[in-house]
């Protein structure tokens, strides 16, 4: 069997190593049913002793509000991009839309196919190397909802307090720092994150969804689209993405067992910690894109002096058995995605190549 690496990449990404044995363990026989979890019925209740579960652990995870509601969908944050505006941005209103990324820019320009998404917000003039101060932020005068995008993968900038915005419901992309760090959801309408980042496998999307944005929700799309069908249905309207659902099941036990979301917080600041003390203290030979008050504990950025050494970073990383760490084009150098499963070693062994590499070619 071939050797594990450390796997930065940004999604999918890696997944705890023993939620991936316990997998591998019932994969042929779940539960003594003599079927994969891949074989068994949704409408069994194996499987839906498995989807409660999933809710309720998620939940509790994040200290959601009892009557708020877990969806599991399909098509990724990408289609989530279509469906807030399809269920929210109805006609005659407008929502703001604050852009710090290619993702929230993504979910901007779809939401503007739809109605009118105004850009309250921008730092792309700065290369998405920070995010807006409060004051930057110019609300419409009287926006259904502002969408914002907790933490970009792209260009390593990350929410350290979340806006708020008295009486207007707040909606975020979460899909690169979810059960990274505890947060009050309550400020939200509606949170949803893509699961091949912090949650599982890709395949589903999950969303949390306030009592008053279900209310407020279109009831005049097609059911599939809308929010409502897969509350009154508990996600089981069609078939739903039932072993990515496992899989994050088996996740939220694992952060569970391992403290929760303030160990999780707590052991993402000593990881990133080493690979920010790295670029810090090389003497300007690695250059962090984004700004210190603004760095992403998920993915962090740094450019080297010229692209020849990157592409020799690249090289004596993957013989380290580093994994993932290219940048995405955009920006160009280096990302190290660093998500809850990555362990603590493979962070210090990235600072550790970096600090001897800055050595050898500084």
């Amino acid at each position: 069997m071939t050797e594990r690496v450390y796997n930065f990449y940004p999604g999918p990404a890696t997944l705890p190593l023993e939620v991936l044995e316990e997998a591998q363990k019932e994969l042929l026989n779940f539960h003594n049913t003599g079927m994969s979890v891949l074989e068994i019925s949704h409408r069994g209740k194996d499987y839906e002793a498995v989807h409660n579960e999933t809710e309720s652990l998620f939940k509790e995870l994040l200290k959601a509000p009892d009557d708020y509601r877990v969806l599991f969908m399909g098509g990724g944050a990408s289609t989530q991009f279509a469906l807030v505006a399809l269920n929210f941005l109805t006609q005659g209103t407008e929502a703001d839309y604050i852009v710090t990324g290619s993702f929230a820019q993504k979910a901007q320009e779809e939401a503007a196919r739809i109605g009118k998404a105004n850009i309250a917000a921008t730092t792309k003039d700065d290369n998405f190397n920070r995010l807006p101060e409060k004051g930057e932020i110019k609300l419409s005068k009287a926006p259904v909802y502002i969408h914002m995008t907790s933490n970009n993968t792209i260009y390593g900038t990350q929410w350290q307090e979340i806006p708020t915005f008295d009486g207007i419901p707040l909606i975020a992309d979460v899909s690169s720092d979810i059960l990274s760090r505890p947060f009050d959801v309550s400020k939200f309408g509606l949170i949803y994150a893509g699961a091949q980042k912090n949650l599982g496998p890709a395949g589903v999307t999950l969303v949390l969804i306030s009592p008053d944005m279900l209310a407020k929700a279109n009831k005049n799309l097609p059911v599939i689209f809308q929010y409502g069908t897969f509350a009154k249905n508990d996600s089981l309207y069609n078939t739903p993405p039932a072993f990515a659902i496992y899989l994050i099941n088996l996740v939220l036990k694992w952060i569970k067992r391992n403290g929760g979301l303030d160990a999780m917080a707590k052991r993402n600041q000593e990881k990133a910690g080493y690979i920010y003390d790295a670029i810090d203290n090389s003497d300007g030979f690695y250059q962090g894109h984004a700004r210190k008050e603004c760095r992403s504990l998920m993915n962090v950025t740094f450019r080297l002096p010229n692209e020849e050494l990157e592409n020799a970073f690249v090289a004596e990383a993957k013989k380290a058995n580093l994994i993932g760490i290219k940048g995405h084009r955009s920006v160009g150098g280096m990302r190290a995605s660093i998500y809850n499963a990555m362990p603590m070693e493979g962070c210090k062994c990235l600072a550790e190549l970096m600090k001897d590499f800055a050595k050898k070619n500084g």
